[in-house]
């Protein structure tokens, strides 16, 4: 018999559903997709992760395939330019972080060899945390682990990345295995 239970909060709409069986929790680490996930993540704060999985493409093709190289080069125009595009979140600020964090992003590789390796460097032991999690309601919001991530990506000037968005950061690039006990998904990697 095989076992198709998810966590609750992918119950319902086929694009979560999707996200959360193909995508959230896996272990991501390559940067660019690394540099997708913390942009998105990003965007999203005050808002729906349906409304960003919704914009996606959008983003995609705004933000040169998270090409992080690429987006560090864009300009004042290119902000702009951005600002009327209607298939991403037109906010200014969020526009401008993504920017700079792309920057800050392309500093931290030089640094680690990559953003992969930076991230690892915080977590206990060097390895990915799987955390046992009986019900949604027992999910953290942050973790110590998150907490200093983000302090550090704060010091270094990146932007929409606190704690919170920080550990969804981590819950879906796969450095923190947050699905429910009993989720099909659980311990994959």
């Amino acid at each position: 018999m095989t076992n198709n239970k998810r966590c609750q909060w992918a119950d319902g709409d086929p694009l979560y559903i999707k996200y959360h069986d193909e995508e959230w929790g896996r272990r991501v680490t390559d940067d660019r997709t690394l540099f997708e996930f913390l942009t998105l993540e990003s965007a999203q704060a005050g808002l729906s992760w349906i409304t960003i999985l919704k914009k996606r493409e959008g983003y995609r093709r705004a933000f040169r395939g998270f090409d992080y190289k690429a987006v560090a080069e864009m300009t004042a125009e290119d902000e702009e330019r951005l600002r009327q595009d209607k298939s991403i979140i037109r906010n200014r600020l969020k526009i401008h972080s993504a920017i700079v964090n792309a920057r800050l992003f392309d500093d931290i590789v030089g640094e680690y060899g990559s953003f992969h390796a930076y991230i690892m460097s915080f977590m206990p032991g060097g390895r990915r945390i799987v955390n046992d999690i009986p019900t949604m309601a027992d999910v953290p919001v942050s973790t110590p682990v998150s907490d200093a991530i983000s302090k550090d990506m704060r010091r270094r000037g990146f932007k929409f990345f606190g704690t919170t968005i920080c550990y969804s950061f981590l819950q879906a690039t796969g450095f923190i295995d947050d699905h429910v006990n009993g989720c099909f998904c659980k311990g994959r990697i």
